[in-house]
């Protein structure tokens, strides 16, 4: 059955992404999009690799953030689909270890996708291949996968006010100590806050703010406002050259193995088949058996659904008779009761 076909949720641009370096990779060049992409799968697996297909490079892969857009299926459904997908050639968890122009080494966990189902030896070689590989441009700090989650996919919180602006304010409030001819309002204060940050962001002090502005004062000032204004616009200092940008690293990959998608267990640890590890391919396989679960509706678990279903109340049995009913059947007579 193809995706295309089953009115598969697809994923919105307000989808997480990774940090940098992170989330969905190709494994190879992909072919065009086909209605027979999935047709091998079953209904939910078909539904949820279509989903994954159509995510950016770089979105978040982790079961927790894929289950928290999809609007049919939880966490529990999303992370046995994925083992499946595994199963099926279309998924592989792989860590990486780089080690870095300077000599320093770290592990990263890498999410490679493929619409094309590839076979246990297509994946085996593509890790050989990934050794030695330049990823001087792929990867982030850390020593393993970022998940999904939380820290990537969360708005940014409005920035508070820097040192700055209470600094600025300061230092034009105390021009009344350091001049009675510049005794500004608070009003006047407001106003000229963001032309005395922007000295301050240039690397002026606060000091250097007090010189330029009562320096060769006239006798009487009588728009102490106006005047710091004027002086704060003409005498403002040159921003200040951007720091060179640092050169990134050079890293190369000097170790590749494969890892549960599930458990995150190393090869190097326990056999993997087909991507996951016994016990994870076991839960898998073991959900195959229900597929009737997924494909007709009202039938799912809760435990597989982004949002469990109402409940019905349970009707009301009369105890008393049914018991009556089995002695009967039984060939006993029903319970004397006083």
């Amino acid at each position: 059955m193809a995706y295309a076909q089953l009115n598969a949720a697809l994923p919105s641009p307000s989808h997480p992404m990774a940090k940098t370096g992170y989330g969905k990779r190709h494994a190879s060049d992909e072919p065009p999009h086909s209605e027979a992409d999935f047709a091998h799968l079953p209904q939910r697996d078909a539904e949820i690799a279509a989903f994954i297909d159509h995510l950016p490079v770089g979105a978040a892969m982790g079961h927790k953030a894929i289950a928290a857009e999809h609007p049919r299926y939880g966490q529990q459904a999303v992370r046995t689909s994925m083992g499946r997908l595994a199963e099926a050639g279309h998924l592989r968890w792989v860590r990486e270890h780089l080690t870095l122009e300077d000599t320093s080494m770290r592990w990263v966990t890498r999410t490679y996708w493929s619409r094309e189902a590839k076979s246990g030896a297509w994946w085996a070689e593509f890790v050989r291949e990934r050794h030695g590989r330049d990823v001087t441009d792929q990867y982030a700090p850390g020593l393993a996968r970022v998940e999904d989650d939380d820290t990537e996919t969360q708005a940014e919180p409005e920035p508070e006010p820097g040192p700055e602006g209470g600094a600025a304010r300061q230092a034009l409030a105390g021009l009344r100590a350091a001049d009675r001819r510049l005794a500004l309002s608070e009003r006047d204060c407001r106003a000229l806050e963001p032309l005395a940050a922007e000295w301050l962001a240039r690397g002026a002090t606060p000091a250097d703010i007090t010189r330029a502005l009562t320096t060769g004062l006239p006798e009487a000032v009588t728009n102490p406002g106006g005047l710091t204004r004027t002086r704060l616009e003409t005498k403002m200092p040159p921003k200040l050259p951007k720091a060179p940008a640092k050169t990134r690293l050079r890293a190369r990959v000097t170790r590749a193995v494969f890892v549960c998608g599930l458990c995150e267990e190393p090869e190097t640890t326990t056999e993997l088949v087909n991507g996951l590890c016994a016990d994870c391919r076991a839960e898998c396989l073991a959900d195959s058996g229900g597929e009737g679960a997924y494909v007709v509706p009202g039938v799912v678990p809760d435990t597989f659904l982004a949002v469990p279903r109402p409940r019905t109340p349970a009707p009301v049995v009369d105890v008393t008779r049914y018991v009556d009913e089995i002695r009967r059947a039984s060939g006993y007579a029903p319970k004397e009761r006083g």
